[in-house]
């Protein structure tokens, strides 16, 4: 396993310090704001933590109120909203200097069986190897970008984009939220970019606020896991009022839906004086 992995998946273990409330802690050396994967992906263990474990989560729904800052832990303040038969409703608020920086819905559902169909994957093959090789390898995932190239010219593209993944290094079998929360981390990395590629032409990276606003995931398959290849194919239906609109779906290699995720993202120009 990568050391960067090892580091993602150690401050994904929240440390209890009262009933229901976790404090959280970030990489080392991060700087500038908190990645918001992150802290989506550690709210989502703080409310696994108060769930039976044969209720995997199915779906989560977050806003982003304020910037996090990487100097300070964070505290996960969890609310058992529901406990039913079939299903667990948390709330969690992200707290940090004393005020919200981040709140967030969860579900979480006994497996069951029921009805299935859902929609084609994509004729996105995987790369070979020998393309994967020159890929970032220092990192908590291997990643390819499949329209790389193409984005490098800083011409207006189409709003989709597909990218593989994979954890950089082996995970347990028998922690099923673990691989949800590293999802939903990876779940952030490419989403708020692709409703910007119709516009590159049209601005400076610098000149652009952007940010996400909220983010919304469902867990299709419990069993899915993130140290086999997926395909993370994205679109961006609309851009407007300074927000954009972007769309994931998650495929396994053998075409499997294993989640689908959804968030707006501020698209703000800055004026120049």
């Amino acid at each position: 396993m990568h050391s960067k992995l090892a580091e993602l998946i150690r401050i994904l273990d929240l440390e209890q310090i009262e009933q229901d409330i976790f404090r959280g802690y970030h990489p080392q050396g991060e700087t500038g704001r908190l990645y918001g994967g992150q802290i989506m992906a550690q709210a989502l263990v703080a409310a696994g933590r108060t769930v039976p474990a044969a209720r995997p989560p199915h779906s989560l729904h977050g806003y982003f109120l304020r910037p996090g800052d990487p100097a300070v832990p964070v505290l996960f303040m969890v609310e058992r909203i529901r406990d039913g038969r079939s299903f667990s409703t948390r709330r969690i608020v992200v707290v940090q200097h004393g005020r919200a920086i981040f709140s967030m819905d969860a579900s979480f559902q006994v497996v069951e069986a029921g009805l299935v169909h859902q929609a084609k994957m994509p004729d996105v093959q995987r790369p070979d190897d020998a393309r994967l090789a020159r890929t970032n390898q220092d990192s908590h995932f291997l990643t390819y970008l499949m329209e790389y190239k193409a984005r490098l010219s800083r011409q207006p593209l189409p709003p989709r984009q597909h990218h593989w993944f994979c954890a950089n290094g082996e995970m347990p079998d028998s922690e099923p939220l673990l691989h949800a929360a590293l999802l939903t981390f990876q779940s952030d990395s490419a989403l708020l970019s692709t409703s910007r590629l119709p516009h590159a032409d049209k601005f400076e990276r610098k000149d652009m606020q952007s940010a996400s606003l909220d983010h919304a995931m469902w867990f299709h398959l419990p069993q899915a896991r993130v140290d086999q290849w997926l395909l993370y194919a994205l679109d961006a239906p609309q851009a407007a009022a300074a927000r954009g609109f972007n769309r994931g779906q998650m495929f396994t290699e053998a075409g499997q839906l294993v989640a689908s995720t959804m968030q707006e993202s501020l698209m703000r120009l800055r004026r120049n004086p």
